[in-house]
């Protein structure tokens, strides 16, 4: 063989290796999609998410970036774009999972539960984490839950009985039981992406519609909406969610140090949340742009009686096992 054969072979070789080794260092990305702003108890936890694993032993095999504000998806496409490997971390509301289970719909009974300490009591219970799994068939697993908060109505005029809501526009997440929640108080839903709510509003295009304080204000719904009903009807929490085919997929010197730092980010985004909304609240209050409605006993009563019978409405689709069992962590 000829001496520039052999070089020429030499250097092929090590152009292999060298490709090769360049491909095994390759950092592991992970996308990371949610649809609110950096500043609300969910863009937190998953820029804390993000540090955490910077700073972890797998840093450097690991490359998190999160899109807030819906920069990549929707909540609506998300799921289909993690299925498909285009994200790989998202934390949609327990409202939009209803296409990959019926189970989770409970979390939008309205007034199911009496205050955040029981939808984490529920979380932590047995059948909370067998719900993390509850889509497991469908290529998707949970990860934990991260809190929002409990739910206000807002509208262009003031809400305090359910005969108010008649006839008005409220936008909604898609959900049938959210659906029929306003549907028992003769209201009209639509189901709209987030990412369009403040135009509508702005607009007129809807009339209302239901969130947290901290969505509230970090959206900037208050400036188009002069009035809030805190009606602490339902909860808005959410689900971090990966795909089963990747996480499963992870190495394992990876994958426990990544499910570590979400159990720490999750922990820390919820620390947050009550305070958050609190904090929001004051900021709307003094910001004189809208009235906060604080309905009486008897008010809020006759928002108990229209929309409860909703419970019994989807009871067989959500399994009364796990409505009672919601119903129970409110006892402590």
């Amino acid at each position: 063989m000829s001496t520039y054969k052999l070089a020429s072979l030499t250097s092929l070789a090590a152009g292999i290796l060298m490709a090769g080794s360049a491909f095994a260092a390759d950092p592991i990305t992970i996308k990371f999609a949610h649809v609110v702003a950096e500043n609300t108890p969910k863009g937190q936890m998953a820029e804390k998410f993000k540090e955490l694993v910077e700073k972890s032993s797998v840093g450097d095999q690991v490359d998190v970036e999160v899109y807030p504000n819906s920069q990549l998806y929707g909540d609506d496409q998300v799921l289909e774009a993690m299925l498909l490997g285009d994200v790989q971390l998202a934390a949609p509301s327990l409202s939009k999972f209803q296409k990959y289970t019926n189970q989770l719909q409970v979390f939008d009974l309205p007034f199911l539960f009496k205050d955040m300490d029981a939808v984490e009591r529920f979380q932590n219970s047995e059948t909370g984490e067998q719900l993390l799994t509850s889509m497991q068939d469908k290529g998707l697993i949970g990860l934990g839950y991260q809190h929002n908060g409990l739910k206000q109505l807002s509208a262009s005029e003031p809400l305090r009985v359910p005969e108010d809501a008649a006839g008005k526009k409220f936008r909604i997440q898609t959900s049938d039981v959210l659906q029929a929640q306003f549907e028992a108080v003769d209201a009209a839903p639509l189901k709209k992406p987030f990412s369009e709510v403040f135009i509508l509003l702005q607009t007129g295009a809807i009339d209302g519609q239901e969130n947290t304080y901290s969505n509230i204000y970090s959206q900037k719904f208050y400036e188009v909406q002069p009035y809030i009903t805190e009606s602490n009807h339902g909860v808005i929490d959410y689900m971090v969610v990966t795909s089963d085919r990747f996480w499963n997929g992870l190495p394992d010197d990876v994958r426990p140090v990544l499910e570590q730092a979400m159990h720490e980010a999750l922990d820390y985004g919820n620390s947050i949340a009550a305070q958050e909304n609190q904090e929001a609240k004051q900021a709307i209050v003094d910001s004189g742009k809208s009235e906060i409605i604080e309905l009486t006993p008897e008010q809020r009563q006759q928002w108990v009686d229209a929309m409860k019978p909703v419970w019994k409405q989807f009871a067989d689709e959500i399994g009364q096992d796990v409505i009672d069992a919601a119903q129970a962590a409110n006892e402590g």
